[in-house]
This record gives structure tokens, sequence and C-alpha cells, in this order.
């Protein structure tokens, strides 16, 4: 699309149904089916079953930052239980590994509190999908090709957001996390993880200067800090950027590497200094796993005064799947850099309730 077909809603005061505001984001939608059309085929053609899994859960994942709508559900006898709106559907899919699926993807509905913005809604698409016995070089390389069909649906020759450009066909840079660190915040960020734990002391040395630090802040949070004000809008530039190697306490679901404990089998996948994809090389240590999620809760409890419950069968199946990769994309993120839009509620066909 054109520059000139990049526009602002007509009307903001109107209903998003008016025709005029519809009008204004119909070739966006259309390049939307276009995309997910082609992306399906080329799963087809991998040899991947497309599955549908249920969007109410006992936990809705276990991260510290994640929050997620409930709901409560009355049983048959009158008795109620609490349920969540998934963050994410790899609880699920990974009972599917454990099943016997070899590969599986799923254009999946999900539900995050606390999130709005040109980047982001409370719900949104999540392209998600899994390779039993493979490792994670293998979805870092689907997620690449995935992309480039995308943009090859619209026809755009590059990306752009936000004065920023990427060429969607371009061989991606590959960048260690390490790496990012010391190029764009001069921090050797590895000398600062040790025993699977992060030195907030030896961190908070290091980024003092270019970083604001709070007393309470913990090393993941000044991670954080700097991988968002300091590295992630120098990726993606020109071309994609796969970010790899993850320290360990960002690890999350994705198991260490062999080679090297101090990081984890963790990717994310950048264009324009926007974040498409996040991947792994799946944990299947259930106890490793559930120790994970406790700390996470635990930390959730101090900050937001909440704590999901953990999900036994999903622990239970993670000791009984294969070893595995899988991505999680943000689907209606990559559908606004193929088709040129420049806000992501112009992707999504209907706005989420209340918000239009």
């Amino acid at each position: 699309m054109t520059e000139d077909s990049r526009v602002e809603v007509a009307d903001a005061r109107s209903p998003w149904w008016a025709p005029a505001r519809h009008a204004d984001i119909r070739p966006f939608l259309l390049a939307r089916g276009a995309i997910t059309k082609a992306l399906r085929g080329w799963f087809d053609e991998q040899g991947f079953v497309e599955v549908e899994t249920g969007i109410l859960q006992v936990s809705p994942g276990n991260e510290i930052h994640l929050h997620a709508p409930c709901t409560e559900l009355r049983r048959a006898d009158g008795s109620r239980v609490t349920r969540y709106l998934r963050t994410s559907p790899e609880f699920a899919a990974k009972k599917l590994l454990a099943a016997g699926e070899p590969q599986i993807f799923e254009f999946a509905r999900v539900f995050r509190d606390r999130e709005r913005g040109d980047l982001h809604l409370p719900e949104f698409t999540m392209l998600e999908w899994y390779r039993a016995n493979s490792g994670y070089d293998a979805v870092m390389a689907d997620t690449v090709v995935i992309i480039a069909h995308a943009a090859q649906a619209t026809g755009i020759g590059q990306f752009s957001f936000r004065g920023r450009i990427a060429d969607p066909f371009a061989e991606p840079e590959l960048l260690t996390v390490a790496s990012a660190f010391e190029r764009f915040a001069g921090i050797e960020l590895l000398s600062t993880v040790a025993d699977g734990k992060g030195d907030r002391a030896r961190l908070a040395a290091a980024a003092g200067q270019i970083v604001r630090i709070s007393d309470d802040d913990t090393w993941s949070d000044i991670f954080s800090k700097v991988l968002v004000e300091h590295v992630e809008p120098r990726l993606g530039q020109g071309r994609l950027t796969i970010l790899f190697e993850y320290p360990v306490p960002e690890a999350a679901l994705a198991r260490a590497k062999p080679s090297d404990p101090r990081v984890a089998e963790r990717f994310e996948v950048y264009a324009c200094g926007v974040e498409l994809a996040n991947g792994f090389g799946e944990l299947t240590d259930a106890r490793e796993q559930r120790l994970r999620f406790v700390k996470a809760m635990d930390e959730k409890q101090r900050r937001y005064h909440e704590r999901y419950p953990l999900d036994e069968e999903f622990l239970a199946a993670v000791a009984a799947m294969p070893q595995a990769s899988g991505v999680a994309l943000g689907f209606d993120r990559l559908v606004m850099l193929a088709s040129g839009a420049i806000r992501i509620d112009q992707v999504v066909w209907t706005p989420p309730a209340g918000d239009a």
C-alpha cells in the first residue's frame, strides 16, 4: 500500500461501524484476510495441523507481568468455579504435544488486562505453532519465512513504523542478547548472571548511568528497562533482527542452553523496533517448571497483590511431552506492518468492547 493509504480514521466521534470509518480501514482488513490465507497455506504445505484450544482456563499463564481477565462459571449443581481468559494458548498446545500431535498451529484469540496502545489491545490474535522433536533453530527459521510470506501476500516492499524501515525479505540479523547489551548499552550482561540467577547489585552498577533504578527494582526489572529503552529501538533496522540466547533469569518456559547454562534457548524477532515473535526451545523438566512458576507467582503477589493458580494438568503434560520448540507471534502486529497500517486497531475487524 502507498503512504496515501495510511490514513487516520475519518471521524473518531462516529461509531466504529459507521461506513466512512469502516471504509478507511477496509484495505487493511482485506490485507489481513490475504495474510491469513497465505499462512494457512504455508502451514498446510509443511504438514502442520490447525487446532482450536479452549479460551477459558484453570490458569491463564504464570508470568509476573501478564494480567488476565477472569470470570465465574456455574456448574450444573449450582456451585461456582473461577476460570481465566487465556493470555496464550501455550498450556493447551503443550498438552496436545503430550497427546502425540507432532506439528500444530493456532490463530488464537487471547486476552490481557492493563494493555492498550498503538501496539497493544486487550483482546488480540496470537499465531502460535509448535514442532515436536525439533530444535528452536527450526521454528526460528519458520518465523522468518512466515514474515516474508505475510509481506508477499500484501505486495509490500518494506515494513515501516515510526520512521524506521525493514526489508522482510532480506537475510535477518542474528544478535545475542549479550552482544546487544554490549553494543547498545555498554553492559557486559552475562557477568551479572551466575547459578541461574541475576546479580542485582552488579547489573544496577553497570546500568545506573543509563536508566533510572528504583530501590525495589529486581535484576529482571533493570534488564527490562535497558532492553526497552536502549536495545529494542535499535533492532529490526533495515532488516529483521533475531535476538537470541536470553539470560536464564528471563527464560520463562524455555530450557537452558546445554553449552552455556547462563543463557536459555529463547529468541525474539523484531522489525522496525517492533517485537513480532517470541520463541523457545521448550522446557520439559516439570520440576524446574513448577519452581519457576511458584517463584513468578510469589513475585506477582508482592507486586500486584494477585497470583494465578498452577495448572497441574499442564505440569503433568510438561513431564510427558517430547522435546519441542514453539513460537508465539503477534499476528495483528504482523498484519499492521505488512499492510502499511500505523496502529494495531486499524487491522482488527471490530475493536474491543467499549473501546470504539
